[in-house]
């Protein structure tokens, strides 16, 4: 069945283009001389839902693939596949979001995502992007558990072997069902080692303490494999404080530092950095502004109550500059100095990541960094480029094809 609108099929795909929609992004890269630079996106999307057919027989349980499989060729939301309410794509921004149905897959055999990956990244002079859900994002909210847990591992399952075992630029922090910490631990043991898997992802949208001892076996597992640990940002409007919002932009300016707040003040409170000296620990798509005001808090907070935290050596925000933050979506105050102090205070240089978190509405370029000018030139590769290849342990070789 033709599920494509009529007026959709009408247009000329080729003036909807992912190379279309990026020609100033290209000439933007071209410009910059972006051929000669290492750059690395810790933080881009593909719309996994686009695959769930493939997705969906890589589910163990034949009984859940069966419920699966049938709740989602029903209209409306997906009874197994909880969605979050919101505006993500609207506004105006994305306009050629339907055209996607109309990429067929290439002629070469490659998988759809990969061709269309491919396409934006060398667009905007990307070398490696490191490949991450949509829908999925919102998982950990899911009412049952075991649903997370099959999904993440029949996602898992496919992205490996469909997606990062033939492209050698896509590299991904795979999915933790958190919320079962059995299963988080089995996750990090059974897909630790397969090719272009640099890390693990928690989803921050849910309600299990980091600092739960239950965690601290995937954590000694991580640290020991030389795997950093992600918390990828997201929004959920069921939360009961963010409820009071009834603005979908109230929603995602807090959403999206909200859940991560929480998440970075029970790590550092409870002690894991100290112990867990060596596990590397990524903050993605918050933003800079929450980390450098949360430094003061906390270290404001912790002057007067060092009793509260027995297991610190050191000032809260000593234990965060030592952590790494994506950059995305990062913020453009009106007065520069304001941006230059929050790099300052985070450490940027060495500990800043820049993500596009292409192909979503708010995405940023790599002009975003390239541009400041309080940087110096080993800044702006590091942030680029250095900085995540170190994380990630990626060759630092140049192979993107810019048009």
């Amino acid at each position: 069945m033709d599920t494509v609108p009529s007026e959709v099929r009408k247009l000329n795909f080729d003036d909807y283009s992912t190379a279309k929609h990026l020609e100033h992004a290209a000439a933007q890269a071209r410009a910059r001389n972006f051929q000669d630079f290492l750059i690395v996106d810790v933080d881009a999307h593909h719309y996994e839902n686009e695959s769930y057919k493939e997705v969906f027989q890589y589910i163990e349980s034949p009984v859940i693939r069966h419920d699966v499989i049938d709740s989602s060729q029903r209209p409306g939301r997906s009874a197994m596949i909880n969605a979050s309410v919101g505006n993500q794509n609207l506004g105006g921004r994305i306009t050629r979001a339907n055209l996607r149905r109309l990429q067929k897959v290439p002629a070469d055999g490659r998988h759809r995502d990969i061709a269309m990956t491919l396409e934006w990244m060398d667009a905007m002079g990307v070398d490696y992007a490191c490949m991450f859900p949509t829908p999925m994002l919102f998982l950990g909210l899911h009412p049952q558990v075991e649903i997370e847990v099959a999904l993440c591992r029949a996602y898992n399952r496919w992205l490996c072997e469909r997606i990062l075992a033939v492209e050698p630029r896509l590299v991904s922090m795979l999915y933790i069902p958190f919320n079962d910490p059995e299963a988080a631990y089995k996750t990090v043991k059974d897909f630790g080692d397969c090719k272009g898997v640099v890390g693990f992802m928690v989803t921050s949208p849910r309600y299990r303490p980091v600092h739960d001892n239950a965690y601290m076996k995937t954590y000694a597992l991580l640290e020991e494999m030389g795997k950093p640990i992600s918390f990828h940002a997201a929004y959920s409007w069921e939360d009961r404080a963010l409820q009071m919002t009834n603005r979908f932009i109230s929603v995602h300016s807090l959403g999206f530092m909200w859940f991560n707040m929480i998440h970075m003040t029970n790590w550092v409170v409870n002690g894991l950095p100290e112990r867990f000296p060596k596990l590397k620990v990524l903050w993605i798509e918050s933003g800079l502004t929450w980390a450098y005001s949360l430094m003061q808090r906390l270290d404001h907070s912790y002057m007067m109550r060092t009793s509260d935290c027995p297991s610190l050596r050191r000032k809260p925000s000593e234990y965060m500059r030592e952590m790494y933050f994506s950059s995305q979506p990062m913020e453009k105050p009106d007065d520069p100095s304001i941006l230059e102090a929050t790099f300052r205070m985070i450490n940027a240089e060495t500990q800043l990541l820049w993500s596009s978190d292409y192909p979503h509405w708010d995405f940023d370029l790599p002009g975003v960094i390239y541009d400041l000018p309080f940087l110096s030139e080993t800044a702006k590769r590091n942030i680029l480029g250095a900085n995540a290849a170190r994380v990630f342990g990626l060759d630092a070789k140049v192979v993107k094809r810019i048009p």
